[in-house]
């Protein structure tokens, strides 16, 4: 006797899928309009730009704590209107908050957009990507990155996969001519600014140190530029999504793979392997970024993966596709991308 589902997958793959209206594509517009100022404004401040930060503060007693907190919305608001004043009137700064806000969104862009079309083609019922902006500093990039939400089932389990990994591949491949630009671009810094503890040191994932290598250029001795961090945004936004756990990219590629048992068994492991290593990275790295790695997959472990109606096992090309896949991680993914120096 054979399940009732088997006849699902042909109704969902003839079905007619849905079309974004008018006032759809208006909200999702002003998103990344919104998202564009932010990142804009974002990539001239610290952490990824040359614009100065909030004055460094050491309140001694508890009053002169509590003075310092009530002055940091004046200060912080003081700050971004005179970044923003130096976009528009110093073009120094303006060229570099696009070269960061710009890079930074194609690569989101891509990346959503590989899912989007992807669930067209399988008729999956999908919103526009939506964007997230936060303050400048706030979120550092001054955004959370992006999103579209799944609103019908989905057919098989070649659609998964094929829906989960198309996002990271094509953000991916976006990043790299970025990643390029910005090793060719970066200048070495000077001996005496590297014998200065800079507070802040921002980890190369695999790929920048191999195009450092084959550049003839060390990242770990030069000076970020926009096109340098808009990529490492992009390297450590891929690498999230590609953690093997619940409906992150990764989760998908892994239900697909290997089927339901394996996918939660990897969340499960990966959960504490990272908690583990995001420790130690305090203790020896005084990193503290890998706890976010361990939020994430905490939250995700126990999020389970929708079953799809068809559960035939992919086919050989998909897999290979996989391991291209595990390899893209790979060459974005450093467990302690930000150390306090």
């Amino acid at each position: 006797m054979t399940e009732p589902e088997s006849l699902e997958p042909q109704f969902v793959y003839d079905r007619p899928s849905m079309w974004p209206t008018a006032r759809t594509w208006i909200k999702h517009l002003v998103l990344l309009a919104v998202t564009f100022c932010t990142v804009t404004i974002a990539g001239t401040l610290f952490p990824f730009g040359p614009y100065q930060t909030l004055p460094d503060a050491d309140p001694q007693t508890s009053a002169e704590f509590f003075q310092l907190l009530l002055s940091l919305p004046f200060k912080y608001a003081a700050l971004i209107a005179d970044a923003v004043n130096a976009l528009f009137t110093q073009p120094g700064y303006l060229t570099y908050g696009l070269s960061f806000s710009l890079s930074l969104l194609f690569i989101l862009i891509c990346h959503e957009m590989g899912h989007y079309i992807a669930c067209r083609i399988y008729r999956v019922d999908a919103t526009l990507p939506f964007f997230l902006p936060t303050p400048p500093m706030v979120g550092p990039a001054g955004t959370f990155g992006a999103f579209i939400k799944i609103l019908s089932p989905m057919p098989s389990r070649r659609a998964v996969f094929d829906i989960g990994v198309a996002g990271p591949i094509a953000g991916f491949f976006a990043l790299v001519p970025i990643a390029i630009a910005g090793v060719a671009t970066m200048e070495p810094a000077p001996p005496e600014l590297l014998a200065v503890p800079s507070g802040l040191v921002f980890s190369d994932p695999l790929l920048m140190r191999l195009l450092g290598a084959l550049m003839g250029q060390d990242p770990t001795t030069g000076i970020g530029n926009a096109f340098y961090f808009a990529a490492w945004v992009g390297l450590l936004v891929t690498a999230l999504n590609l953690f093997p756990s619940g409906q992150l990219d990764g989760g998908h590629a892994i239900y697909a793979v290997f089927g339901e048992k394996v996918h939660y068994w990897t969340g499960r492991v990966a959960f504490p392997v990272m908690a583990i290593l995001s420790l130690l990275g305090m203790y020896f790295y005084n990193s503290p970024s890998g706890f976010l790695f361990a939020i994430i997959l905490f939250i995700m472990m126990r999020i389970k993966h929708p079953r799809p109606f068809d559960q035939t096992p992919l086919d050989s090309k998909r897999k290979v596709i996989a391991l291209l896949t595990l390899i893209i991680f790979l060459l974005c993914f450093v467990p302690f991308p930000i150390q306090l120096n």
